[in-house]
């Protein structure tokens, strides 16, 4: 007749005294205490391994920190993962890889590596935002939380200081980048899901502003503060070359002597400077010529055309514009981006073709074949398109001084 398996009781188990060689006490189903010399009592699940039938343990924990209702548990939860063909001793090594990995994957560490390939799509200046609002935000606070561990709670808290100080714009953009960081989290395998997913509906929607710009009729007003403005000759130079380019202000800064083609009349901005990483080529009026000229023996012997004042070495700020337009009595009413916008609705007006005015300003047409052909298609007609810009600049400074003018100084339009 087969033994009947006992079980253990609290009073047995204190009482079990340590001998000259360690013991176990049987307590049904595997489960034993192993009673050690040194008095140590400790709580062992034996089992035939899964596929091999190899007869091995379990440690589970020690008496009295593990009791023996959870040692129960553990037993109970051991042979469930048996019976499903899982070996407990596995299962507890990929969860302690886990843990480790979840330690290892903080906030920061994840989104640094997010970060390596982000800045790859965008310009250098927008990837710099990009990390400063981060590290500025969110990583005092949760960058070393591992990410495993980050809700939507906690990212919350830590936002909403910004949001009642009204930084809805910051508070939007912070939102979408951590979304961002929880997404490459879930596909490179770090994480199972993304705990952010509609963290952007705990907070109000930003009111969107436009970059301020004048109306077409405004330009000669803005020719004639230019001619009057006391400021860097570097500065005026470059605000008039991104208004006959028509490019943003800081592909504008970045200018490099070594992009300009002057046998073809043409300006080649890479793609790493570009907003949407694509080249773009600006066919350049004699106007524009004639400030490349003005640019010479300033900074013609340097990697820039436009130069910084503290550092020769490094180009301007593509802020100083902007500086100096709010200098002129601009503030509110026109930004260096903002011309950009008197250029596209000065030439609709005209009735220029709208994909050549598109094209002209970089926007990216989202078809890719038709992107390609309508780059070699209209670069004969944005040339048309640019001399025609850069002549209505020119009659906007009818009676004031234009740098455009001729390349060896300033002189009246009349």
């Amino acid at each position: 007749m087969p033994k009947l398996a006992t079980t253990l009781t609290d009073n047995q188990i204190r009482h079990a005294k340590p001998k000259d060689k360690e013991y176990s006490l049987s307590h049904g189903q595997g489960l034993s205490l192993r009673v050690r010399t040194n008095g140590t009592k400790e709580w062992v699940l034996r089992y035939n391994r899964p596929f091999t039938g190899v007869r091995t343990a379990i440690k589970l924990g020690n008496y009295p920190n593990l009791t023996i209702i959870n040692a129960q548990v553990d037993r109970t939860n051991c042979l469930n993962l048996l019976a499903n063909n899982i070996d407990p001793l596995d299962a507890r090594k990929a969860k302690d890889r886990e843990k480790q990995a979840s330690k290892a994957n903080t906030l920061k560490l994840t989104a640094a590596k997010w970060f390596n390939v982000k800045k790859t799509k965008i310009t250098e200046n927008f990837a710099k935002d990009v990390w400063r609002s981060l590290d500025s935000h969110i990583f005092p606070k949760l960058g070393s939380y591992p990410i495993g561990q980050i809700d939507a709670p906690m990212v919350i808290d830590v936002i909403n200081p910004l949001a009642a100080r009204g930084n809805l714009e910051t508070v939007k953009r912070l939102c979408q980048r951590l979304n961002d960081i929880m997404t490459f989290a879930v596909n490179t395998g770090v994480i199972h899901h993304n705990p952010l997913a509609g963290i952007r509906e705990s907070f109000a929607n930003p009111i969107k502003k436009h970059n301020p710009t004048l109306n077409p009729d405004q330009l000669p007003m803005l020719m004639s503060k230019l001619n009057y403005a006391s400021i860097n000759l570097t500065t005026r130079v470059m605000i008039e070359w991104q208004l006959h380019t028509m490019v943003r202000p800081m592909e504008s800064a970045g200018t490099r002597w070594e992009e300009i083609n002057f046998s073809n009349s043409t300006w080649t901005i890479p793609p790493e400077r570009m907003k949407k990483k694509r080249e773009h080529t600006v066919p350049l009026s004699p106007q524009a010529l004639a400030l490349l000229e003005v640019m010479r023996p300033i900074s013609g012997h340097s990697e820039y055309v436009f130069t910084s004042q503290r550092d020769p070495l490094r180009h301007a700020n593509q802020g100083s514009p902007n500086v100096a337009l709010k200098r002129m009595g601009f503030k509110d009413m026109l930004t260096a981006h903002g011309m950009r916008a008197i250029a596209s609705t000065t030439l609709n007006e005209e009735a220029f073709d709208y994909d050549v005015i598109e094209m002209a300003l970089a926007h990216v047409e989202p078809n890719e074949t038709r992107r390609s052909y309508n780059h070699a298609k209209y670069l004969p007609r944005r040339r048309i398109m640019m001399d025609w810009w850069s002549s209505r600049i020119d009659e906007a400074a009818t009676g004031n001084m234009s740098m455009t003018a001729n390349t060896k100084g300033l002189r009246a339009i009349k």
